[in-house]
């Protein structure tokens, strides 16, 4: 028995990295992922028990970004999808965060923090030196000195400790000529929702609402449910129950959470018992206490992103990703207002965003991803979905990794290295309009050949359906892909990236929400377990001679479940064979890239999930 009457001060450990992630949303977990797969001694402070944030099953909302055929967000966002399709065809919450926490944890250079909330930094001058976090479970408090800082917590949290510059609210109309603005800038953003999902069962159910929830009628609906349509609601995650957009979206949190449990289990109570609808068969399955947040603080980058930007296309020489989700504005006022709840203000897909939107314009090491990026209002409207957060978290970790090792400032990326990290975005599965993968010196004077006949598509650095051009090379299993260059050279790996059906065309019995990204909403009976993509190639050899016309064996995969693969080489090479055994589910083998690579400061480990 361990008796103490003095007081006791709380353990400090140090942690030292290069790269130093606060916030384990989508974008943050990619920005760690991409930083530690780049050679990163990275740490991933997280303030919850799980990983994923608004994804995660705290909140439980869907993934979304890019609209359109072959727009898919891919890299890690797409990489993530997959393995939760194999992992989780029953899409169940539980074991996404499961998915989601091996993610990071499989990566041998990132040390995660969980329950670790920031709550101070250390400054020198204009620059970070470490973070600080208390970790609730553990009692110590967790100091991380690293070089270069990102901001991932959607609330930027680093900007009140730092003194970066930051903005909160919506911009008037006449400041950057924005006209879905507001005429007078105010403090109003959008607002935070705690959502439900339900569960159809084979027989009725009961609901009995708390005394403290909302009573709701018919009219207390407009835009919102069209009970006209008895079904409609079912494939309804609840978005629209939102309100704290005139509020402080960080400070009147917990205020505002107490008063969307009242409207949520008000909204349940109606549809279980008002009579309006057929619900008795169905049961609230689950409630949400966490507020899923839409907008808060927004960093000052050295660019700001706004709406002349999203309408235009982006079409800036720094592109490191892209949006294509309408600039969807919602009223401040929420549900508090019968009046529609949002606004889609068009917006193409795709359109380009700029690194420059990704660092801060006064801290010289903070950088940031998600929906606390530099734009206005108007602009984050759009760029604050998930999977476009997530390919910007990609780019974020990728670009300081570049900085790391090159010993620069994340603004210094920018122009003289950012050809660079654009391809390194390209060769880790990220698509950039416009931009065309460059295969480096080892492929000088390759030819891939198929039966005979030459296969210049697996060369042309385009690695999907674009504008309705397909750059795949397709035949049947058992045929020999061989890729040949002049002479022996050596090569690190062998770079594959298989067609994964990013319009999801083979899943033919599966609800609309679920194409647009492997997650489930509401449960029905009915519901069929969400298969690995029919069209992804599952089973295949490869080959390697080293130049004295032998065939060896080297790979022998049974069970792929990824769209980009490296397959560790690290010897002298003159020919390697890829032979197409078996797809996940049509009968043609695809293929949109067969490289070797020689960059020995990448290090990619795709390990399989045990």
């Amino acid at each position: 028995m361990i008796r103490k009457k003095e007081r006791e001060t709380f353990p400090v450990k140090e942690h030292e990295a290069d790269f130093c992630v606060v916030g384990g949303g989508l974008a943050g977990m990619c920005a760690a992922i991409a930083a530690a797969r780049r050679g990163s001694r990275v740490v991933l402070m997280q303030d919850r028990p799980v990983l994923g944030g608004n994804a995660s099953s705290e909140i439980r909302m869907w993934i979304r970004g890019a609209n359109g055929r072959d727009l898919r967000e891919t890299g890690l966002v797409e990489e993530i999808a997959l393995v939760n399709c194999y992992r989780n065809p029953d899409m169940n919450f539980s074991i996404w965060d499961s998915v989601l926490y091996e993610m990071v944890m499989q990566e041998k250079n990132i040390r995660l923090l969980l329950n670790c909330s920031c709550l101070d930094a250390e400054m020198q001058g204009n620059r970070i030196v470490s973070v600080t976090g208390w970790q609730l479970t553990t009692q110590t408090y967790h100091r991380v000195n690293a070089g270069v800082f990102a901001d991932c917590s959607g609330d930027s949290i680093l900007a009140p400790l730092t003194g970066a510059a930051w903005r909160m609210g919506r911009e008037s109309r006449e400041e950057f000529g924005e006209d879905i603005a507001p005429e007078k800038a105010d403090a109003c953003t959008m607002g935070m929702s705690c959502l439900i999902q339900a569960r159809q069962t084979g027989r009725p159910v009961r609901f009995l609402p708390p005394k403290w929830a909302h009573h709701y009628t018919r009219e207390d609906f407009p835009y919102r449910m069209d009970l006209k349509d008895p079904d409609q609601w079912k494939e309804d995650n609840f978005w629209w129950m939102e309100i704290g957009g005139t509020k402080d979206a960080i400070h009147d949190t917990e205020e505002l959470r107490d008063e969307l449990l009242k409207i949520a289990y008000g909204v349940w109570d109606f549809i279980k018992n008002s009579g309006e609808v057929d619900a008795k068969n169905w049961d609230l399955e689950w409630m949400g206490f966490l507020p899923g947040k839409r907008e808060s603080r927004r960093y000052e980058g050295a660019y700001i992103l706004k709406q002349e930007d999203v309408r235009t296309g982006g079409r800036f020489p720094d592109l490191i990703g892209y949006g294509g989700w309408t600039m969807d504005d919602h009223d401040p006022r929420g549900f508090q207002t019968k009046e529609k709840p949002n606004l889609f203000h068009p917006a193409p897909s795709p359109y380009g965003i700029p690194y420059r939107c990704l660092y801060s314009s006064n801290i010289e090491n903070l950088m940031f991803a998600g929906r606390n990026i530099s734009t206005t209002h108007t602009a984050n409207s759009s760029t604050r979905v998930m999977a476009t957060c997530g390919i910007l978290g990609q780019a974020v970790g990728t670009a300081a990794a570049l900085a790391c090792r090159l010993h620069i400032r994340p603004a210094q990326v920018w122009p003289e290295h950012i050809h660079t990290l654009q391809q390194e975005l390209l060769e880790d599965g990220c698509y950039l309009p416009g931009y065309r993968r460059e295969c480096g010196a080892v492929m000088e004077g390759a030819r891939i050949t198929c039966g005979g006949r030459e296969v210049p598509v697996l060369l042309d650095g385009l690695e999907r359906s674009l504008e309705g051009t397909d750059h795949a090379w397709e035949g049947e299993h058992g045929e020999e892909l061989i890729l040949t260059l002049p002479q022996p050279r050596h090569a690190e790996s062998l770079r594959l990236v298989f067609d994964s059906d990013l319009n999801r065309d083979t899943w033919e019995n599966q609800k609309w929400y679920v194409k647009r990204y492997p997650m489930k909403c509401n449960s029905f009976l009915d519901d069929e377990p969400v298969p690995v993509p029919g069209t992804l190639l599952r089973a295949f050899e490869i080959w390697m001679d080293a130049g004295d016309g032998t065939w060896e064996k080297v790979c022998d995969e049974m069970e792929n479940y990824r769209q980009i693969r490296f397959l560790p080489l690290k010897r002298t090479v003159k020919r390697v064979k890829l032979v197409p055994k078996a797809s996940w589910g049509t009968g043609k083998a695809r293929l949109y890239a067969m490289e070797l690579t020689a960059d020995e400061t990448q290090e990619i480990h795709h390990k399989e999930p045990s």
